[in-house]
């Protein structure tokens, strides 16, 4: 019997539970980008294999690069050669494919953030777990989705059993934000880039010149391109348009405050 570490459970089980179908991911995706791909797509790849061989499931073909292909022409739907959360929920029995069907009511990252504004008051980068239901349901709505209350209530309830789990009854926004499709996720993208508070205060201050507390979205915008290029990473115009109005739905009357940024920007959530 191969040990924990070889063999995530769970993956020749009929139906998962949320928290199950959580660990296997979290399994896959070993650094946490938010996709399986590569070492990791042939590790899942490989592990899907031998659980269905066990379940006496038997492939036409036994090359396993041919079976890959196939598999991967089959789920990734969006053909970039890597498996997202949304994906894998529909190789993987979930319960009701939960994730997929909540990917498809979000609308966009900027909705998800004007909803969250509204939930995390104090600005710590949590909302408190008793809130979850007000911030989904807000979700569905601003995505002009219908619901029924026992849905929301089931809704609500998974994604607690998938995001609390240290039990603390808080939920992060970056864990919060796996809810989004990963192109639409922006918080992913700075996941690579977190700053520390020392250099989250340096990089404010040096945009807020007049000593304001607060930047406007030209700021913003010089800040965002310089952090990207400081980083070394590709950032196209229309992204930037896209992170831009997305961190700017944490903004009040056009002003982004020192502490809406940092909950962005900041690898750990201000204290």
């Amino acid at each position: 019997m191969a040990g924990p570490q070889q063999q995530p459970p769970y993956l020749h089980l009929a139906e998962l539970t949320a928290s199950q179908f959580l660990e296997i991911w979290k399994h896959f995706d070993a650094d946490g980008n938010g996709y399986i791909e590569g070492k990791e797509l042939e590790n899942f790849f490989q592990e899907l294999e031998k659980a269905r061989k066990g379940s006496g499931m038997v492939s036409k073909s036994d090359n396993f690069g041919e079976k890959m292909k196939a598999f991967m022409q089959k789920y990734d739907k969006n053909s970039d050669g890597k498996i997202e959360m949304a994906e894998l929920a529909q190789i993987l029995p979930t319960e009701e494919n939960f994730l997929l069907c909540f990917r498809q009511h979000v609308g966009s990252s900027a909705e998800f953030m004007e909803a969250w504004r509204k939930y995390d008051t104090d600005r710590s980068g949590y909302i408190e777990a008793n809130e979850l239901k007000g911030f989904l349901s807000d979700l569905l709505k601003k995505a002009n989705r219908p619901y029924d209350e026992p849905k929301l209530q089931e809704y609500t309830q998974t994604i607690l059993r998938m995001f609390d789990l240290n039990g603390d009854g808080k939920l992060g926004l970056s864990e919060m934000s796996r809810l989004l499709p990963v192109q639409e996720n922006f918080l992913l993208k700075f996941q690579g880039m977190k700053l520390t508070s020392e250099e989250f205060n340096a990089i404010f201050t040096f945009y807020d010149k007049d000593g304001s507390g607060y930047i406007d979205e030209n700021e913003l915008d010089a800040l965002l391109k310089d952090l990207f290029e400081k980083n070394k990473k590709e950032m196209n115009i229309q992204e930037l348009t896209n992170y831009k109005k997305s961190v700017m739905s944490l903004a009040e009357a056009g002003k982004l405050y020192r502490k809406d940024l940092e909950i962005v920007l900041c690898s750990e959530p201000p204290m």
